[in-house]
């Protein structure tokens, strides 16, 4: 009888499955469509109106109907590279439920596309030594709450007693520490750069720059840029020390960062100029009020004769359709006004990791040199 009754509800749970099956059931998305493209589908049958929004479009686009609920868009041609793109299904926005490929960050999640081709060698997925990724949790003296980061270690470390060069990797507003090594694709970069022989193996660390805020409550960057500045000098750094086989004189210390990352790069070496001789600046600079406050603010180091001997490396790259660029050029200007130098890069593009991407493959090569 138990048997009977078995055979029976699997047999009805097998018919219901089958009556309430769809078209989105074996719906596939993203699909390659061509050279640089992609087509981008979504089920929804009772909307009214589906739109997709990314880091290659500077306006939504909308998605057409087949009249059966299927909703779809072709994306393209676009240069081969990564990209980011979400859905908004009458005025809310959601994932495409058939890409289980995201970027998430400190209060949204976006699904990633790959355009393939040979332009995206440098960050694929290639058959070298690959190193490893970690989550690693620490207790905040600062916040008084735990918090993490990400540690990238290079091929070997953990059969060697080498110690290596370190160098902090910081993201931008609205990402987390998981940011460089999802979208941004680092663990990978790393890896195919000392596979080719194009770096030295370093340990990377990847903070949370993010800061907690009350509901609410506006971004106060300056506030931030304080917070993180001492998180990273009393906890980070003391933690990444003792915990890992890394060097600890500046000549072995690198920082670098993008947008906000940038901002508090920006605060670490102008404060502490001691602690790294090698630091980069990915589409930023001061934002806002905080340009008219650095000259004070920083004033020691700006005046400091031996400034540039401090430093082997102090990099800057933007492109030119950034929407931060008029407090580059300001920031720019200051650094030119005390005669701090840096070698500076302008490119096409935007402010999109399909440019930080390329700027970490461009700049890590010249550390530790």
């Amino acid at each position: 009888m138990k048997s009977l009754l078995l055979i029976t509800c699997l047999a009805a749970g097998y018919t219901a499955t089958a009556q309430n099956r769809t078209p989105g059931d074996t719906l596939r998305s993203p699909l390659s469509s061509g050279p640089g493209k992609a087509l981008i589908r979504l089920y929804a049958p009772k909307a009214s109106e589906v739109k997709l929004v990314g880091d290659f479009t500077r306006t939504p686009i909308a998605l057409t109907s087949d009249g059966q609920g299927i909703w779809k868009t072709e994306i393209g041609p676009l240069r081969p590279d990564y990209y980011t793109y979400t859905l908004i299904v009458d005025g809310v926005r959601t994932l495409d439920p058939k890409n289980a490929s995201i970027k998430q960050g400190i209060a949204s999640v976006e699904n990633v596309v790959l355009i393939p081709g040979s332009e995206t060698a440098f960050e694929d997925v290639q058959n070298v030594p690959h190193g490893e990724l970690r989550q690693v949790w620490y207790s905040s003296s600062t916040l008084g709450r735990m918090r993490r980061m990400h540690v990238y270690t290079p091929p070997g470390y953990e059969k060697g007693r080498d110690s290596y060069p370190v160098f902090y990797l910081l993201h931008g507003a609205g990402d987390d520490d998981s940011g460089w090594s999802t979208i941004g694709r680092a663990g990978f970069i790393f890896d195919n750069l000392i596979a080719a022989g194009k770096i030295k193996p370093m340990v990377v660390v990847m903070p949370n720059g993010s800061m907690p805020t009350e509901p609410g409550t506006p971004l106060n960057m300056s506030r931030m840029r304080d917070l993180f500045s001492s998180e990273l000098l009393k906890d980070i750094l003391p933690r990444v020390e003792a915990g890992y086989r890394v060097k600890t004189s500046p000549a072995d210390r690198a920082i670098a960062g993008l947008s906000m990352g940038g901002f508090q790069t920006l605060d670490v070496v102008l404060s502490r100029p001691e602690l790294f001789t090698y630091a980069g600046v990915f589409s930023s600079g001061f934002f806002g009020p905080s340009i008219d406050e650095a000259e004070t603010k920083y004033s020691k180091s700006l005046n400091d004769k031996d400034f540039n001997s401090k430093k082997k490396l102090f990099w800057i790259g933007i492109g030119k359709d950034d929407f931060v660029m008029e407090a580059n050029r300001k920031t720019l200007a200051l650094l030119d006004k005390h005669q701090i130098r840096y070698q500076y890069k302008e490119t096409e593009g935007g402010h999109t990791w399909i440019n930080w991407r390329q700027y970490l493959n461009e700049f890590t090569p010249m550390l530790f040199r």
